[in-house]
């Protein structure tokens, strides 16, 4: 079972960069993970297919000849939400377009990150193209200039229920594309959104009919967080069985249980790849092999050793159904109206972001539970009762040193946080456009806090892999397995080995980044299970 969102152009993994797809076609296949995840997070440009723009030119002729219609057709000729029983007269409907994009660009709250608003934007782009919400070429064109000129839409944390799709945040991306609004130009200065489109030689758009609805009318956001979400998954999830590893070995625990036939008696797939993993890095271990043979007592180790191929394989099976229902929707025309291959303009509920808040809020529990066994690892390291001969809290000086004490402190705080964040937002709802909208996802939602947890499960698995490698120091003369061991130096290139009391913070924080940035994934070997 392998991620769909693995590959080796992982947006983790710097040196690898700039291997990342240099120009992203978009048309009316579907984006690939990869795709978005090139655009989104390495700035890749973006082409558009001809002959997809050729869909798009004819699409647009059914909505001319429906504007020109005298019976009303919602979206085109009449208000929205609530207001769809309006006629709204040919003279005034410019104006419709754009007062629907402003009164919905109402986010509130602090900026969402660029890496979000690229994919949002990307993903728009990709609907637009599929020929089925009759907006005009010119207008995808301009979606596209927009992001090769590297202009950012601000972007508000607060203003998405994930139905009718993200409303607000696609509304502040229109806005910019109007030439009104606020953006962050190519270097990251705050301006106003004419400006930035003046700057980069952009025309602003002037709205025809049906067209503020197609821009505003998606999941993009929603999606967009899944699909970052699942390529950092990727990573962190081959990261918890290297802290994984790490601990068993320093704790004098064992690697019996991990054996591929006892892992065939439960025939789980993620829970196959974290056994295969952990079996692959404790491979030659001299500290293993210091305590194996029959009279060896670790079979029963804690669960939080015993166990994690399974809960890191649940972790995996749960990511893979995410993915699949993120490839689904990557293949998905959601716009209401939408515009059917036989010409038809259909009013539709695929805007309802239920399928995506779901496993949205499905990896938030399966990144608290990761969590939550790694900061149980990380604690038995510093109990004396429980570490096999360490040192309490692997202090170099006990009683006058604190050792690591406090980091423990951090993994746990973080841990209980995330919990917090697995609380799902999907099972709620609230009314809005006067009981119109009367049931709405909160998949956005779901997908903010899930960034957030996945940023707590790095630094709690960076926790770990800073105690394991003190303890493995500690362990000394007896030596670690070749992939854990290149893990415990890389550590040391940023933090010093065992003793007195330093400044904690620094260290816990340069780990971070060398999980983030996939440093430790690659410092264990690049043979290891993705998914």
């Amino acid at each position: 079972m392998t991620l769909a969102t693995a590959s080796s152009t992982s947006a983790h993994d710097s040196s690898e960069a700039s291997a990342v797809t240099a120009s992203v076609v978009v048309g009316t296949i579907a984006l690939s993970f990869t795709d978005v995840i090139a655009v989104a997070r390495h700035n890749a440009r973006v082409t558009l297919d001809p002959a997809s723009l050729g869909e798009v030119a004819a699409t647009r002729t059914i909505i001319d000849a429906l504007a020109s219609d005298t019976e009303p057709h919602y979206g085109i000729s009449t208000g929205f939400g609530a207001l769809a029983t309006t006629f709204i007269t040919p003279d005034r409907r410019a104006q419709l377009q754009a007062s629907l994009v402003r009164s919905h660009a109402a986010g509130s709250g602090p900026e969402v990150e660029r890496e979000v608003v690229r994919a949002l934007m990307l993903l728009r782009l990709s609907t637009l193209m599929t020929g089925r919400t009759g907006v005009r070429p010119a207008t995808a064109e301009t979606y596209a200039a927009v992001l090769n000129a590297q202009i950012t839409p601000v972007v508000h944390e607060y203003g998405s229920l994930g139905c009718s799709g993200d409303l607000a945040p696609l509304a502040h991306c229109a806005l910019v594309v109007m030439g009104e609004g606020q953006a962050r130009d190519r270097a990251g200065r705050l301006t106003n959104g004419g400006d930035a489109l003046a700057a980069a030689g952009i025309t602003p758009v002037v709205l025809a009919e049906k067209e503020g609805l197609a821009l505003i009318n998606g999941t993009d956001g929603m999606l967009g967080m899944l699909v970052l979400a699942l390529d950092d998954l990727a990573n962190l999830l081959v990261t918890a069985d290297i802290a994984a590893a790490m601990s068993v070995e320093a704790l004098l625990g064992t690697d019996a249980v991990f054996a591929a036939d006892l892992q065939q008696l439960r025939p789980q797939l993620g829970q196959a790849d974290s056994a295969a993993n952990l079996r692959r890095l404790l491979a030659g271990s001299g500290v293993l092999a210091s305590h194996a043979g029959p009279e060896d007592t670790s079979v029963q180790d804690a669960y939080s050793l015993r166990c994690a191929p399974q809960v890191h394989g649940a972790a995996r099976d749960t990511a893979a159904h995410a993915t699949l229902v993120a490839g689904r929707e990557l293949a998905s025309a959601i716009d209401n109206p939408v515009v059917t291959v036989d010409g038809r303009v259909m009013s539709n509920g695929n805007f309802h972001g239920a399928p995506l808040g779901y496993v949205l809020d499905f990896l938030a529990i399966a990144s608290a539970d990761v969590a939550s066994m790694s900061e149980r690892r990380t604690d038995r390291h510093l109990d004396a009762s429980r570490s096999k001969g360490l040192p309490p809290f692997l202090a170099h000086e006990v009683g006058v040193d604190s050792g690591l004490m406090i980091a423990q402190y951090t993994a746990a705080g973080i841990v209980s946080e995330l919990k917090r964040l697995a609380a799902p937002a999907s099972v709620d709802s609230i009314p809005s456009s006067a009981m119109q909208e009367d049931h709405v996802s909160m998949g956005w939602h779901a997908a903010r806090k899930l960034r957030r947890s996945l940023d707590g499960l790095g630094r709690v698995l960076a926790i770990e892999i800073m105690t394991a490698a003190r303890s493995l120091d500690l362990r000394a003369p007896l030596t670690p397995a070749a992939a854990t061991g290149a893990v415990r130096d890389l550590v040391r290139t940023v933090v010093p080995g065992p003793g007195h009391d330093r400044f904690l913070s620094p260290e816990i924080e340069a780990v971070v980044q060398l999980v983030a940035s996939g440093a430790v994934r690659h410092a264990a070997g690049t043979d290891l299970a993705w998914g």
